[in-house]
């Protein structure tokens, strides 16, 4: 089973073919800024954020990059052990690969290249109901649950902070939020709101750094704080 990023499988074969842009979508494409601008200055503005790499290295030809022309490789995979974790990530994939695939269908006028974009689509809706639906069988089946992971014994001595909501922010508009009051989508506790968190430890008192990384000693760094606060006022 494919799992984040991993473009192989049923699931991942329309998003290779979205990434991996066919050299024929490069036809006649503008060579020149003046070419590309013409007498529509939007045209030029989109030419503008394309990627010359696919002219200067590929000569019009696919590459296997992303759309900021980053090279693909391995940091793309996540596979954390954790069904559950690596699903819920999954959604979030194919959620933003649906984004930007809408985003796209209304930046061409091609009727092929939309055609393409709506299958895509269409795909990526059955992507997302997929990992929605095994996420559910996770749960059904007892093998995982929320939070993640949910076998490890959360520390009594800090269970109020599971589940409340610390609001840092001036108003107390958050407290309005699904996440301020009532049962946890979990089903383990009760949201409660706190306008007024509080430190829980003393403010620490930190150590010059060592000399040889030639950083700047704070006691020296707070007397000249103190030396520009009073030239100010």
């Amino acid at each position: 089973m494919p799992v984040s990023g991993d473009k192989r499988g049923e699931s991942g074969g329309c998003a290779f073919g979205a990434g991996f842009a066919p050299g024929g979508l490069l036809e006649n494409a503008p060579l020149s800024l003046e070419d590309a601008a013409g007498a529509n200055p939007m045209v030029g503005a989109i030419y503008g954020g394309s990627n010359p790499a696919h002219f200067i290295h590929g000569g019009g030809g696919a590459l296997a990059v992303d759309s900021s022309g980053v090279p693909w490789n391995g940091n793309f995979i996540t596979a954390s052990g954790n069904l559950m974790a690596d699903f819920q990530l999954n959604v979030t994939a194919e959620a933003q690969g649906r984004l930007q695939v809408s985003r796209l269908f209304g930046m061409t006028d091609d009727p092929g290249v939309k055609q393409m974009l709506r299958f895509l689509l269409a795909r990526d809706t059955m992507h997302q109901n997929m990992w929605l639906a095994a996420i559910e069988q996770l749960k059904e089946d007892g093998l995982e649950e929320m939070p993640v992971p949910d076998a490890f014994p959360d520390s009594k001595e800090f269970a109020e902070f599971s589940y409340t909501y610390l609001d840092f922010s001036p108003g107390d508009d958050a407290a309005q939020g699904r996440w301020a009051s009532g049962p946890s989508p979990d089903g383990k506790g009760e949201f409660r709101y706190d306008n007024s968190p509080r430190a829980h430890a003393p403010e620490p008192v930190l150590p010059p750094g060592d000399p040889r990384l030639y950083g700047t000693n704070p006691g020296m760094a707070g007397g000249m704080v103190n030396k520009v606060k009073s030239k100010l006022t």
